[in-house]
Parts: structure tokens; sequence; C-alpha cells
């Protein structure tokens, strides 16, 4: 029986970008912990008042977390970005208006966002997947393309959860399930992935593409 086959080894750059990737993770879940830590601490004595005082604060974390990139890094991730601006968006909104409806409605626009636009690249065949991770990770046109339309359902599945969750339950079950369900099935997800990144790494686009993934 033959030996099997070992997965090729991670590039230098596949190896910098993981390190990154998961200083970014800390960078985008900081203003998430802040949001919901406050949350819980507030609505004790602060009940009326618990969601729009945590909303800003999430502002405020955002905001910092985005200038601590651009002042590392002299540039800021495109999905942080997009998030400051949506959160801004959705958290003024609910300040303004007191109505905490906005930043609930947040997360679902979001993902719709980030779903319309993988599947509009691979639509203009410009993958915004490949786009945004190309420099880490050479893989076949094909398997990157299998990656967007994964990613691509995947966050409208997570558009439908959050919409579930605000109209089923309460505030206090939305504001927690940021960390304790979200992440958790974002980080399922990745590592469910992560077997047909590892199968085609290195790969590029020399005829072993044609190879069943």
């Amino acid at each position: 029986m033959s030996a099997e086959k070992p997965l090729p080894e991670p590039t230098p750059a596949a190896k910098e970008a993981t390190a990154r990737g998961a200083g970014q993770l800390l960078v985008e879940l900081g203003p998430i912990i802040l949001f919901v830590l406050s949350y819980n601490v507030l609505r004790r004595s602060r009940p009326d008042d618990a969601i729009f005082i945590a909303t800003a604060v999430f502002i405020v974390s955002t905001l910092a977390a985005i200038a601590w990139c651009w002042v590392r890094t002299r540039r800021v991730p495109p999905v942080l970005l997009v998030t400051g601006v949506l959160v801004i968006g959705f958290g003024g909104l609910t300040l303004y208006l007191r109505d905490e409806n906005f930043m609930k409605v947040k997360p679902t626009f979001v993902n719709i966002f980030y779903a319309l636009a993988i599947f509009g690249s691979l639509l203009f065949r410009q993958n915004i997947w490949k786009l945004l991770f190309g420099h880490a990770f050479s893989l076949p046109d094909r398997v990157w393309n299998i990656l967007a339309a994964r990613w691509g359902a995947f966050f409208l599945f997570m558009a439908a959860v959050n919409e579930i969750i605000r109209h089923t339950q309460t505030t206090d079950f939305w504001v927690n399930s940021r960390l304790f369900i979200v992440y958790p099935l974002i980080l399922g997800f990745a590592l469910v992935n992560l077997p047909l990144t590892m199968k085609h790494i290195g790969q590029a686009d020399q005829g072993t593409d044609k190879q069943g993934a």
C-alpha cells in the first residue's frame, strides 16, 4: 500500500497571512467583546439604557480598532473598513432614534453585503475572495471559485440566522449570540473549508486543478 502523499508545507506568505489573519480576528473581535460585556454589566443597573450605551461603546471601540490598524500597518483591512462604516451608520441611527432594531439588523446587512460582493465578483469573473487572499495562498481558480461560492452562501445563511434570532429571541439573547453563536459558526465553517485549501495549496493553474476537489 503506497504511503499517503503529505500535505504541502504552507508558504512563508501563507504563514504570515495566517498570523496576520489571527491578529485581525482579534482586532475585529475586540469591539464585539466590549459590546457584549458592557451590555451585560449595564443591564443590571440601567436596563433601559444598556443597549444604547453598549452601542456607543461598540462604535468607539470599532473606530479605535480602525485607527490602531492604520497606525500599525498604514492600511485598514477592507472587511474592518466596511464593518466600521456600517457600525457607525446603524449604531448612529440606534442612538439618534433610540431604536435598538437598527443595531440588531446591522449584521443582516453586513452579511448580505458580503454575499452580494462575492457573487457579484464571480458574475463578472473577478473573484473578490481571490483578490483578498490570493497573495497568501496559491490555488487553482476553480478552487477559489468554490471557496468564494461557499462563503457567499454562508454569509446569506448568517443573515438568515440573525433575522431568526432578532425576531424570535430577547435582546439579551441577541447580544450574547454575537459571541456564543455567530463567531463559533464562522470559525467552524472556516475549519470545514481548510482541507480543500490545504489539498490544493501551491497548485495554482498549472493543470493540477483538473483533479476533483
